[in-house]
């Protein structure tokens, strides 16, 4: 038998309990800080785990991510550096992202925000709509989460290209790859999509640079991380209308600073960091096919790699 421990400020313990004794009943669950013999934990099932709490772990085999990133497990200096770390992978967190991302494009596409703002100032007035197949999304990784997105925009007839740090083909999205591929890409494309992994290459992305190659009136939609973006860059697109708007999930700092002057920006459209949660009924099945794995020596197709940096 195995003992899973969990260690998160912010998920449900009690739901992953029950959840994972559904898909896993021979599985021994603890919660933190009730570790009892740190001996005995097999696996360590985190998110912003206490700095020094896996090294703790002596048998530990695998950090298990409650994330589709992994930058909070890396946070902690005291990480044993071999560790095998797990990313989350769910198709249900995949799809709820997506959902997301096409709904901040379809927000932008049909012109919410310029009815927001008529409605606040009492006017009754439209806009002419776009003709959908001439208007083209960019998609910035490729992944799960960015393949979804692909194939959801593709069937409502948006033109789709898709954007990653190695060549790839995918059906039905024009695929661009390396640092010219990105800025061709963003010539094109009305709406840009960010669903990247976080990492040194990709830390900053969202900047000057890609923003001056987008059409005039363009919109950004990051659903990815903070670190992706370049705050000052986005204001200043805003106010000069080089950008028409942007749809943010993810900050830099989080929360966000109540002086941040995005908070009261017109153009700005944002949440809390809720594009994708993880529900634990749909992860629990992931954790446990991911263990069952490990202890039998299989091969775990969603072991982070740290050479890529995801």
């Amino acid at each position: 038998m195995s003992t899973i421990l969990m260690a998160s400020h912010q998920d449900p313990v009690d739901l992953w309990r029950d959840c994972l004794a559904k898909e896993m009943p021979e599985l021994e669950f603890r919660a933190y800080p009730d570790v009892g013999d740190p001996r005995e934990i097999d696996y360590a099932l985190v998110y912003w785990p206490p700095h020094g709490l896996i090294a703790s772990l002596p048998n530990v085999k695998a950090a298990l991510s409650i994330a589709a990133g992994c930058d909070h497990i890396l946070a902690d200096p005291q990480l044993p550096p071999h560790l095998p770390i797990v990313r989350m992978v769910d198709d249900y967190l995949a799809a709820m992202m997506a959902e997301y991302a096409v709904y901040g494009v379809l927000h932008f596409h049909r012109d919410m925000h310029y009815y927001r703002r008529e409605q606040l100032a009492d006017r009754w007035s439209r806009a002419w709509p776009l003709y959908t197949p001439d208007t083209a999304v960019g998609i910035l990784g490729l992944g799960a989460i960015g393949g979804d997105c692909a194939r959801k925009l593709g069937a409502m007839g948006f033109q789709v290209h898709g954007w990653s740090r190695g060549a790839k083909e995918m059906a039905g999205v024009t695929c661009h790859s390396g640092p010219d591929g990105l800025l061709a890409m963003a010539g094109q494309c009305r709406y840009l999509i960010c669903v990247l992994p976080l990492t040194t290459e990709t830390q900053g992305i969202i900047n000057a640079e890609l923003i001056a190659a987008m059409p005039q009136g363009g919109y950004i939609i990051n659903i990815a991380r903070g670190g992706h973006q370049v705050d000052e860059d986005l204001l200043a697109a805003l106010d000069s209308g080089q950008l028409g708007g942007i749809f943010l999930d993810v900050f830099n700092a989080e929360p966000l600073p109540t002086e941040h002057p995005y908070w009261q920006h017109d153009k700005v459209w944002m949440t809390p960091h809720v594009a994708g949660e993880l529900v634990p009924r749909s992860c629990a099945k992931s954790v446990a096919a991911n263990i069952r794995r490990i202890e039998a020596g299989e091969p775990v197709p969603d072991l982070f790699d740290k050479t890529r940096g995801y």
